[in-house]
Protein backbone atom coordinates (compact mmCIF):
# COMPACT_ATOMS: atom_id res chain seq x y z
CA UNK A 1 0.00 0.00 0.00
CA UNK A 2 2.09 2.89 -1.24
CA UNK A 3 1.65 6.30 -2.71
CA UNK A 4 4.01 7.42 -5.46
CA UNK A 5 5.81 10.67 -4.70
CA UNK A 6 7.29 12.78 -7.42
CA UNK A 7 10.05 15.11 -6.29
CA UNK A 8 10.42 18.11 -8.57
CA UNK A 9 13.03 20.80 -8.33
CA UNK A 10 12.29 23.63 -10.73
CA UNK A 11 14.67 26.44 -11.48
CA UNK A 12 13.68 29.63 -13.37
CA UNK A 13 14.50 29.77 -17.10
CA UNK A 14 17.91 31.22 -18.06
CA UNK A 15 18.04 34.97 -18.69
CA UNK A 16 18.13 36.16 -22.31
CA UNK A 17 21.37 36.77 -24.17
CA UNK A 18 22.97 40.17 -23.68
CA UNK A 19 25.40 42.02 -25.92
CA UNK A 20 28.41 43.77 -24.51
CA UNK A 21 29.73 47.00 -26.06
CA UNK A 22 32.40 44.96 -27.83
CA UNK A 23 29.73 43.10 -29.77
CA UNK A 24 30.33 39.77 -28.04
CA UNK A 25 27.34 37.71 -27.02
CA UNK A 26 27.24 36.60 -23.39
CA UNK A 27 25.46 33.40 -22.39
CA UNK A 28 24.47 32.60 -18.83
CA UNK A 29 24.76 28.91 -17.96
CA UNK A 30 21.78 27.40 -16.15
CA UNK A 31 20.96 24.08 -14.56
CA UNK A 32 18.35 21.70 -16.08
CA UNK A 33 14.82 23.00 -15.63
CA UNK A 34 13.46 19.91 -13.91
CA UNK A 35 14.74 16.99 -11.89
CA UNK A 36 12.22 14.26 -11.33
CA UNK A 37 12.52 10.99 -9.55
CA UNK A 38 10.04 8.55 -8.07
CA UNK A 39 10.05 6.85 -4.69
CA UNK A 40 7.48 4.88 -2.77
CA UNK A 41 6.20 5.71 0.68
CA UNK A 42 2.90 5.81 2.48
CA UNK A 43 2.07 9.42 3.33
CA UNK A 44 3.07 12.80 2.02
CA UNK A 45 2.78 16.07 3.92
CA UNK A 46 3.92 19.43 2.62
CA UNK A 47 4.72 22.60 4.54
CA UNK A 48 6.35 25.83 3.40
CA UNK A 49 9.39 26.48 5.55
CA UNK A 50 12.04 28.49 3.66
CA UNK A 51 12.46 31.87 2.03
CA UNK A 52 13.27 31.54 -1.72
CA UNK A 53 16.83 32.47 -2.60
CA UNK A 54 16.85 31.36 -6.25
CA UNK A 55 17.58 34.77 -7.75
CA UNK A 56 20.55 35.33 -5.45
CA UNK A 57 21.94 31.89 -6.22
CA UNK A 58 21.58 32.43 -9.98
CA UNK A 59 23.52 35.70 -9.70
CA UNK A 60 26.29 34.05 -7.68
CA UNK A 61 26.51 31.16 -10.13
CA UNK A 62 26.86 33.42 -13.16
CA UNK A 63 29.52 35.46 -11.37
CA UNK A 64 31.59 32.36 -10.64
CA UNK A 65 31.24 31.01 -14.17
CA UNK A 66 32.64 34.21 -15.66
CA UNK A 67 35.33 34.74 -13.04
CA UNK A 68 36.71 31.25 -13.62
CA UNK A 69 36.20 30.03 -10.04
CA UNK A 70 35.21 26.36 -9.79
CA UNK A 71 31.93 25.38 -8.12
CA UNK A 72 33.74 22.85 -5.96
CA UNK A 73 35.06 25.75 -3.87
CA UNK A 74 31.62 26.91 -2.76
CA UNK A 75 28.56 25.23 -1.16
CA UNK A 76 25.28 26.85 -2.20
CA UNK A 77 22.26 26.36 0.09
CA UNK A 78 19.22 26.02 -2.14
CA UNK A 79 15.69 26.99 -1.15
CA UNK A 80 13.60 24.18 0.27
CA UNK A 81 10.01 24.23 -0.88
CA UNK A 82 8.38 22.20 1.88
CA UNK A 83 8.60 19.06 3.95
CA UNK A 84 7.48 15.65 2.80
CA UNK A 85 6.89 12.75 5.14
CA UNK A 86 8.54 9.39 4.58
CA UNK A 87 6.96 6.41 6.37
CA UNK A 88 8.49 2.95 6.45
CA UNK A 89 5.77 0.62 7.74
CA UNK A 90 7.94 -2.47 7.22
CA UNK A 91 10.83 -1.39 9.50
CA UNK A 92 8.77 0.97 11.65
CA UNK A 93 9.91 4.59 11.43
CA UNK A 94 8.99 7.91 9.85
CA UNK A 95 10.44 11.40 9.38
CA UNK A 96 10.03 14.50 7.25
CA UNK A 97 12.61 15.73 4.76
CA UNK A 98 12.89 18.61 2.26
CA UNK A 99 10.72 17.61 -0.68
CA UNK A 100 13.29 18.73 -3.26
CA UNK A 101 15.88 16.27 -1.91
CA UNK A 102 16.42 13.14 -3.97
CA UNK A 103 16.77 9.46 -2.98
CA UNK A 104 20.11 7.72 -3.46
CA UNK A 105 20.20 3.96 -3.85
CA UNK A 106 23.10 1.78 -2.77
CA UNK A 107 24.31 4.24 -0.13
CA UNK A 108 24.44 1.54 2.57
CA UNK A 109 21.70 3.02 4.78
CA UNK A 110 18.12 1.80 5.08
CA UNK A 111 17.02 5.01 3.34
CA UNK A 112 19.11 7.93 2.07
CA UNK A 113 18.19 11.35 0.65
CA UNK A 114 20.49 14.20 -0.37
CA UNK A 115 20.26 17.80 -1.43
CA UNK A 116 20.65 17.92 -5.25
CA UNK A 117 22.69 21.15 -5.00
CA UNK A 118 24.71 20.89 -1.77
CA UNK A 119 26.15 17.42 -2.28
CA UNK A 120 27.56 17.22 1.26
CA UNK A 121 24.07 17.63 2.72
CA UNK A 122 22.09 14.43 3.26
CA UNK A 123 19.86 12.48 5.60
CA UNK A 124 19.71 8.75 6.26
CA UNK A 125 18.38 6.13 8.68
CA UNK A 126 20.45 3.31 10.19
CA UNK A 127 18.93 0.29 11.98
CA UNK A 128 20.42 -2.33 14.26
CA UNK A 129 19.99 -5.95 13.21
CA UNK A 130 16.67 -7.45 14.39
CA UNK A 131 18.35 -10.77 15.08
CA UNK A 132 21.24 -9.52 17.22
CA UNK A 133 19.80 -6.54 19.12
CA UNK A 134 17.51 -6.61 22.15
CA UNK A 135 17.06 -2.95 23.01
CA UNK A 136 14.19 -2.08 25.34
CA UNK A 137 14.80 1.67 25.54
CA UNK A 138 17.25 4.22 24.18
CA UNK A 139 18.41 4.54 27.78
CA UNK A 140 20.13 1.17 27.27
CA UNK A 141 22.88 3.27 25.64
CA UNK A 142 23.48 5.04 28.95
CA UNK A 143 22.90 8.76 29.56
CA UNK A 144 22.84 11.13 26.54
CA UNK A 145 26.51 12.17 26.98
CA UNK A 146 27.65 8.56 26.92
CA UNK A 147 25.51 7.89 23.84
CA UNK A 148 27.04 10.97 22.21
CA UNK A 149 30.55 9.61 22.71
CA UNK A 150 29.51 6.36 21.03
CA UNK A 151 27.98 8.25 18.11
CA UNK A 152 31.13 10.37 17.64
CA UNK A 153 33.36 7.30 17.79
CA UNK A 154 31.24 5.65 15.10
CA UNK A 155 31.50 8.72 12.84
CA UNK A 156 35.27 8.90 13.22
CA UNK A 157 35.59 5.19 12.44
CA UNK A 158 33.56 5.61 9.27
CA UNK A 159 35.59 8.62 8.14
CA UNK A 160 38.99 7.10 8.90
CA UNK A 161 41.40 7.94 6.10
CA UNK A 162 44.55 6.14 4.95
CA UNK A 163 45.86 9.24 3.18
CA UNK A 164 49.07 10.77 4.51
CA UNK A 165 48.78 14.12 6.21
CA UNK A 166 45.05 13.91 6.99
CA UNK A 167 43.99 15.15 10.42
CA UNK A 168 40.50 15.17 11.92
CA UNK A 169 39.27 17.44 14.72
CA UNK A 170 35.99 16.55 16.41
CA UNK A 171 33.80 17.92 19.18
CA UNK A 172 30.51 16.91 20.76
CA UNK A 173 28.48 20.11 20.60
CA UNK A 174 25.42 18.94 22.52
CA UNK A 175 23.55 15.89 23.77
CA UNK A 176 19.97 15.84 25.00
CA UNK A 177 17.01 13.64 25.83
CA UNK A 178 13.35 14.36 25.10
CA UNK A 179 9.98 12.67 25.32
CA UNK A 180 8.13 13.07 22.02
CA UNK A 181 4.37 13.20 21.45
CA UNK A 182 4.35 9.42 20.99
CA UNK A 183 5.50 8.96 24.58
CA UNK A 184 8.90 7.53 23.60
CA UNK A 185 12.29 8.81 24.72
CA UNK A 186 14.67 10.04 22.02
CA UNK A 187 18.30 11.10 22.32
CA UNK A 188 19.72 13.84 20.11
CA UNK A 189 23.45 14.27 19.50
CA UNK A 190 25.23 17.03 17.61
CA UNK A 191 28.90 16.86 16.67
CA UNK A 192 31.26 18.90 14.54
CA UNK A 193 34.07 17.28 12.56
CA UNK A 194 36.76 19.15 10.64
CA UNK A 195 39.11 17.48 8.19
CA UNK A 196 42.54 18.90 7.37
CA UNK A 197 44.77 17.65 4.57
CA UNK A 198 48.16 18.50 3.10
CA UNK A 199 48.36 19.87 -0.42
CA UNK A 200 51.62 17.96 -0.92
CA UNK A 201 51.47 14.87 1.28
CA UNK A 202 54.60 13.29 -0.22
CA UNK A 203 56.85 16.31 0.36
CA UNK A 204 60.03 15.62 2.32
CA UNK A 205 60.40 19.00 4.03
CA UNK A 206 57.76 19.99 6.61
CA UNK A 207 57.47 23.50 5.17
CA UNK A 208 56.37 21.96 1.87
CA UNK A 209 53.51 20.07 3.51
CA UNK A 210 50.98 22.88 3.96
CA UNK A 211 47.89 21.68 5.83
CA UNK A 212 44.58 23.37 5.10
CA UNK A 213 40.92 22.83 5.96
CA UNK A 214 39.38 20.20 3.68
CA UNK A 215 35.81 20.25 5.03
CA UNK A 216 33.87 21.41 8.10
CA UNK A 217 30.59 19.58 8.80
CA UNK A 218 27.81 19.35 11.36
CA UNK A 219 26.43 15.89 12.14
CA UNK A 220 23.10 15.51 13.92
CA UNK A 221 21.77 12.16 15.14
CA UNK A 222 18.43 11.24 16.68
CA UNK A 223 18.31 7.86 18.44
CA UNK A 224 15.19 5.89 19.31
CA UNK A 225 14.27 2.33 20.22
CA UNK A 226 11.31 0.18 19.18
CA UNK A 227 10.77 -3.43 18.07
CA UNK A 228 13.91 -4.35 20.10
CA UNK A 229 15.97 -2.34 17.58
CA UNK A 230 18.02 0.85 17.76
CA UNK A 231 17.07 3.43 15.11
CA UNK A 232 19.31 6.36 14.18
CA UNK A 233 18.34 9.28 11.97
CA UNK A 234 21.49 10.98 10.67
CA UNK A 235 21.75 14.40 9.09
CA UNK A 236 24.99 15.70 7.58
CA UNK A 237 25.47 19.27 6.42
CA UNK A 238 28.36 21.71 5.86
CA UNK A 239 28.73 23.95 8.90
CA UNK A 240 28.14 27.16 6.93
CA UNK A 241 24.94 25.73 5.40
CA UNK A 242 23.73 24.59 8.82
CA UNK A 243 23.98 28.14 10.12
CA UNK A 244 21.67 29.28 7.32
CA UNK A 245 19.18 26.41 7.50
CA UNK A 246 19.24 25.56 11.21
CA UNK A 247 15.55 26.12 11.91
CA UNK A 248 14.49 23.99 8.94
CA UNK A 249 16.92 21.17 9.74
CA UNK A 250 15.79 21.05 13.36
CA UNK A 251 12.22 20.54 12.14
CA UNK A 252 13.47 17.52 10.23
CA UNK A 253 15.24 16.09 13.28
CA UNK A 254 12.25 16.69 15.56
CA UNK A 255 9.97 14.82 13.14
CA UNK A 256 11.71 11.45 13.57
CA UNK A 257 9.50 8.73 15.10
CA UNK A 258 9.89 5.00 15.62
CA UNK A 259 6.76 2.87 15.32
CA UNK A 260 5.59 -0.55 16.42
CA UNK A 261 5.72 -3.07 13.59
CA UNK A 262 2.60 -5.24 13.45
CA UNK A 263 2.84 -8.83 12.22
Amino acid sequence: MTTTIILNSLLPPPPPQTHSPSGLTRHTTSFPLRYSTTISCSVQTTKAFAVPRRNAVALILSSYFFSGVGLHDVAFAQPSIGLREYIDTFDGYSFRYPQNWIPVRGAGADIFFRDPYVLDENISVELSSPSSSRYKSVEDLGPPQEAGEKVLKQYLTEFMSTRLGVKRESNILSTSSRVADDGRIYYQVEVNIKSYASNNELAVMPQDRVVSLEWDRRYLSVLGVENNRLYELRLQTPENVFLEEENDLRQVMDSFRVNKVVG
